[in-house]
């Protein structure tokens, strides 16, 4: 936040833009680094509700 306002004052550029791509950038990085977790353990929760529904909990 504070180097987006040091740069829009350098430049006196007060566009939205420069605020609202870092802030999508950081949650796409932040995406990207939790997938693979988040996927592995999606995957072992969804085989133990399959095992558990057929062995008839």
């Amino acid at each position: 936040g504070l180097v987006i306002a040091l740069i829009q004052a350098l430049t006196q550029v007060q566009e939205a833009t420069l605020t609202f791509v870092p802030k999508i950038v950081a949650v796409l990085v932040t995406v990207g680094v939790t997938a693979p977790f988040v996927g592995s353990q999606t995957s072992i929760f969804t085989n133990l509700v399959f095992s558990r529904i057929q062995s008839g909990f």
